[in-house]
Order: C-alpha cells, then structure tokens, then sequence
C-alpha cells in the first residue's frame, strides 16, 4: 500500500499538482491489487471515501469502478465510469447509481436502454415515472406500450388508461385486451408458465 499526496485528478485522468487556491493536498491511501486499484480515505468525521478501478478494460474503459463517498482531493463526487459503473452517479454498460445512464441502468433516476428507476426513461422502462420509446410501466407510464396507474400509449392498460387501444375499469378495448393478453401468455412462455 502506498500514500498519494494530493492526488489531484488533471483533465487527461491522470494525477498531478493541484490547481492554484485549491484545498491543501490530503493523503489517500492507494493500493494496488491483482484485480486493480483501491483509493480510500477516512475522514476525521467518520466519513469515508473509497474509488476501485479494475486494471481490466474494455476500450479504454475499466471493466469496473466503483465509487463511493466525496474525494478529499477534488471535494467532489467521483462519477463512476466503466463497463460496469456503481455510485452516487453512475455512466456504464450496466450502470448502478443514485443517477444512472447506460445501456442497462438502475437507479433513482435512470436513463438508457433498459431502465428501472424511480424516475425511468429509455426504450424499455420501469419505473415509478416511466417513461419508454417501446415500453413503459409504472404509477405513471408513458410510452407506446404503457401499463400503469396512469397510462399514456398506443397500447395503454391501467387504473385510468389513455391511447389508440385501452383497456381500464369500465372500458376494454378488444384489441387492447387481446394485445396484453398476448404479452401475459409470451411473458409466461418466456419464464416456464
């Protein structure tokens, strides 16, 4: 394990001096393993900040990192950027975080492919707030095909539904009825029902 003085991050990724009228340098704990790199440091306070960075990558991105905490050198938020991205902000193939974008991403709010967040958007959907290109579901479900409390679509089936083709209490459209229906009975193929 080795001590980074100021490890002050430059605009090309790497470590240099700090910028001029920066916070005085901290000492980060730095150490490598066969797997990659672990940053980490423990404030006075008790918090901690903690980064890992896989020495594998895929096209000049990590295959993983992780970050967790403020950085004490940059007193910010490390965005997590990988193949596979986990923290607070998270951008990746498979990105996890409090704000996450990727192809598959999962977090409070969540922007990509195939999402699933509190507040969702993508082409497939879920979410509280969902809004998806092809699909969405969720209280609130916006999309072609949206299933929902409260769904707006071509396709739309919920609690008050809204589109071409709907099926709610009180009205079942039959092209709409036969459409999820369908989509139940593929769904259940899918998983072996």
């Amino acid at each position: 394990m080795k001590i980074e003085g100021g490890g002050w991050t430059v605009p090309d990724g790497s470590y240099g001096s700090p910028p001029e009228g920066a916070p005085p340098s901290v000492d980060v704990r730095v150490e490598e393993t066969a797997l990659g790199t672990w940053r980490r440091y423990d404030y006075p306070s008790g918090a901690r900040f903690a980064e890992f960075r896989s020495n594998a990558e895929v096209l000049g991105y990590p295959l993983l990192h992780y970050t967790s905490g403020i950085d004490p050198a940059t007193r910010r938020r490390v965005v997590a950027r990988g193949v596979v991205a986990v923290g607070r902000k998270a951008i990746g193939f498979l990105a996890l975080g409090q704000v996450a974008m990727g192809v598959i991403a999962v977090g409070q709010g969540a922007a990509g492919v195939a999402v699933l967040g509190q507040a969702a958007g993508g082409v497939w959907s879920i979410g509280q707030l969902s809004l998806g290109c092809l699909f969405a579901a969720g209280q609130v479900a916006i999309g072609s095909t949206a299933i929902g409390q409260l769904a707006l679509g071509r396709m739309a089936m919920g609690q008050i539904a809204v589109g071409a083709h709907s099926w709610m209490p009180g009205h079942a459209d039959p092209v709409a009825v036969a459409f999820f229906k369908t989509m139940l009975n593929s769904l259940l193929h899918l998983f072996g029902g």
